[in-house]
């Protein structure tokens, strides 16, 4: 048994048993990956996928084991890799991160272009996509970073550092009743109206559907997104009201009127969100120090190494990160 097999073994359970793209992922040839992986079940003893053919069909309940034993050796290889990288001042390196489209486009690309100017050896993959996502991608070994938002409560896997808090806000085009008013609506005038917002709107847990369903409303969502600019753009063609996240909205859209909604929804906060047990290279707590200034990276190291209580100081609010990024202007 070899890292080799291991890693085409993940490569594969990870490209949704597809082998074809499990060897472009590791920069394998198809029949080279069949061969390690034919290799690996004979010494074994055991079929680590159901086959259909030359399918590949599932993956046994033998393989399932196999596959959680392989990715926690690869994340240790990869973490002695790490602790070897740091003791030479290794400048060179990647840095994969999973994140949402909200995230992506209106909180990290300042971060990430001063990063680069300071590590222009780093080579950065940001991977958006749905919230859903995000957490499994950092557990299956795809990023060493997530930055993922939601209510208050702590993220379900890995250790979890508060990046900044935020709330949401209405959007409406300028034509619409709330943008004549002088107050903002209540959650019962928000409640009639056909609501455009994220995808993760839909979802019974999200905060969004708690908060309507706590008061006894229900909530007409019209149309569901993962991305701001989409959002604001169907407000434009009149199918809702939009509730985003307020990192997404310019507060002097000429065509649309931004309202606020602190007053009816609960504070979120932005988790930056690392594996457990991880070893850090030395330009990712870079990294995290430049994304929340307010954490310390030796307490983020030790709470990696199992020795820290991971009681993180408050985490500034947007507007609060947004006013210094203006001043520093």
């Amino acid at each position: 048994m070899t890292l080799v097999q291991l890693r085409y073994l993940v490569a594969i359970a990870d490209a949704g048993l597809n082998i074809t793209a499990a060897a472009s992922r590791v920069h394998a040839t198809q029949p080279g990956l069949s061969k390690q992986l034919r290799q690996l079940e004979d010494e074994l003893g055991f079929q680590l996928f159901q086959r259909r053919g030359k399918s590949l069909q599932g993956v046994t309940p033998a393989g399932e084991t196999v596959l959680q034993r392989a990715r926690a050796i690869l994340a240790e290889a990869g973490n002695i890799l790490s602790i070897a990288a740091n003791l030479r001042s290794d400048v060179h390196g990647s840095l994969r991160i999973a994140t949402t489209h909200t995230q992506a486009r209106f909180a990290l690309p300042d971060v990430v272009s001063a990063f680069t100017r300071r590590h222009p050896q780093v080579s950065v993959h940001l991977n958006p996509g749905r919230e859903s996502g995000v957490l499994p991608l950092l557990r299956t070994g795809g990023a060493e970073l997530a930055v993922v938002s939601g209510s208050s409560a702590l993220p379900p896997a890995g250790i979890a550092l508060p990046a900044y808090r935020w709330n949401r806000m209405i959007v409406v085009p300028r034509d619409h009743p709330f943008a004549r008013r002088s107050r903002p609506p209540s959650l019962e005038e928000l409640a009639a109206q056909p609501l455009v917002g994220y995808e993760s709107s839909l979802r019974p847990d999200s905060a969004l559907q708690r908060t309507f369903f706590g008061a006894g409303l229900r909530p007409r969502i019209a149309m569901t997104a993962g991305d701001g600019d989409l959002i604001r753009t169907y407000v434009r063609e009149g199918l809702g009201v939009g509730i985003l996240a307020e990192m997404a909205v310019a507060l002097d859209e000429r065509d649309l009127v931004v309202l606020p909604a602190d007053h009816l929804f609960g504070e979120c906060t932005t988790w930056i969100v690392l594996p457990d047990a991880l070893v850090p290279r030395d330009y990712l707590l870079d990294f995290i120090h430049a994304f929340a200034p307010h954490i310390d990276p030796r307490d983020v190291r030790r709470a990696l190494a199992g020795d820290g209580n991971r009681d993180w100081p408050l985490a500034p609010h947007w507007r609060e990160r947004f006013e210094q990024a203006e001043e520093a202007a």
